[in-house]
């Protein structure tokens, strides 16, 4: 086994920081890569070492695969995390690092582009007999691939993510309307227009399942999260365990273990479902970290960062650390730094930041009181998590402490997120993915 010394996070913000605290505790040596805007931040702090990786723009820094890897020769790592975002999910950055002979901590190159490109995904899927949702890629027609699937049709960006270049089309002239606008912007996101149709479903829950594998075809669900709560098909709020039936529990769990195992999947990964009257279909899979990974860490015991470390050291699963628990169930949160009114985001200096310790609460941040929030990246500025015995107790904690926050110099969307706490459906535990669309639409004239 070889043992990693110096590890390199190629990120920023709350994921790089939490990443640094996994690399201290298990005394290895971490390495900050940063852009000139985020000379100050505090990942950069909280690393032992630190290389600048060029301007602001994501371009010509984050995501500039050279430039990466000049910084990662430079600093002498022998291992780079990738985080989520920017080069995760990157199949040729994950190449070149294994080419430099560094290790790379995620799953195999192969693996990214197969999981990466959401048609070859399916396909892939379909092959190790995991259920999707019907639908076809757009060669020439877009509108023959519509009536075939039947309207309403969710149209997606082939190599998309994140709820980028997705819309949901309900007739032919929509359609043909659309498919142009939405295929540049998946070109200026993602490299390439190609665009497919899947069967839109009104109402479904959105369930994902963690899994672990060790590269031999030894895989593991090691947690279910409910990942309903999303605004503009963006997740806000999850929790951990999901509520299911035995019956779909056990879909969901055979279905990913089938797809983990069939990849030879190696790495901690996510496989992620529609579930919709108790039937589960594949949506996409993730091979990186998940935002929301704290809420399978406290009711799993686990430290998923270090199970990333361990597995490409060479670890088998049964050697993978397990500890007791924080909490039976967990509600994760994110704080954006955006409008509430409008969800744009909201750049400019956070004069005041108060998101007390408290038992109970897991706050992963990575900005403080006097940071500027840029333009160039993604808006979040922090996770708020609550864990509790069950539930309803980890619901109310997370929604009283939601009003104990306060982030000024900037707008949040602090109040959107008790907006959705206090919802009854959301503290019934029965929703789906259309709650946000329902608490908007009652609390915004």
């Amino acid at each position: 086994m070889k043992q990693i010394r110096r590890a390199a996070v190629a990120n920023r913000g709350e994921i790089a920081c939490r990443i640094i605290r996994t690399l201290r505790r298990l005394g290895i040596t971490s390495i900050a890569l940063y852009s000139e805007a985020d000379e100050k931040a505090l990942h950069v702090l909280e690393a032992d070492e630190a290389v600048c990786i060029g301007p602001a723009p994501p371009k010509e820094s984050y995501v500039n695969i050279q430039q990466v890897l000049h910084a990662l020769r430079d600093s002498g790592a022998d291992a780079v995390h990738p985080g989520y975002g920017f080069l995760s999910e990157r199949a040729a950055f994950a190449e070149a690092v294994e080419e430099e002979g560094i290790l790379f901590l995620g799953p195999d190159p192969d693996v990214i582009r197969a999981m990466g490109e959401k048609t070859q995904a399916r396909s892939s899927m379909e092959n190790a007999g995991v259920p999707v949702v019907p639908g076809r890629t757009i060669k020439d027609d877009a509108v023959q691939a519509a009536e075939a699937v039947g309207y309403p049709v969710m149209l997606k960006a082939s190599s998309g993510g994140g709820g980028i270049g997705m819309q949901c089309i309900r007739s032919r002239e929509e359609l043909e309307k659309s498919a142009a606008s939405i295929s540049r912007r998946a070109e200026t996101f993602f490299g390439s227009g190609e665009l497919y149709i899947e069967k839109y479903l009104e109402t479904p829950r959105h369930i994902e399942v963690q899994i672990a594998g060790d590269g031999t075809g030894d895989c593991r669900a090691v947690g279910l999260r409910d990942c309903s709560v999303q605004r503009r098909h963006q997740k806000v709020i999850e929790e951990a365990p999901a509520s299911v039936t035995g019956e779909v529990r056990q879909k969901l769990v055979r279905s990913a273990v089938q797809a983990g195992s069939a990849l030879k999947y190696r790495s901690v990964g996510t496989v992620e479902f529609l579930v919709e009257n108790d039937d589960v279909y594949f949506l996409e899979m993730n091979t990186r970290l998940q935002v929301e990974h704290p809420v399978t860490e406290l009711t799993g015991g686990m430290d998923l960062v270090e199970w990333q470390i361990r597995i490409a050291e060479g670890a088998g699963l049964e050697a993978l650390p397990v500890n007791e628990p924080s909490g039976d169930h967990a509600v994760e949160a994110r704080l954006y730094a955006e409008d509430p009114k409008t969800f744009f985001p909201s750049p400019g200096t956070i004069t005041k930041w108060e998101l007390p310790e408290e038992e109970g609460i897991r706050i992963d941040a990575g900005f403080r009181n006097g940071d500027t929030i840029t333009p160039h990246y993604d808006p979040m500025l922090a996770k708020i998590c609550a864990y509790a015995p069950d539930r309803e107790t980890a619901c109310r904690n997370l929604l009283s402490y939601m009003n104990k926050v306060r982030v000024e110099g900037i707008k949040t969307n602090r109040t959107f997120l008790i907006q959705v706490l206090e919802n009854p459906l959301f503290q019934q535990g029965n929703y789906d993915v259309t709650l946000t669309e329902t608490i908007l639409k009652e609390v915004q004239p």
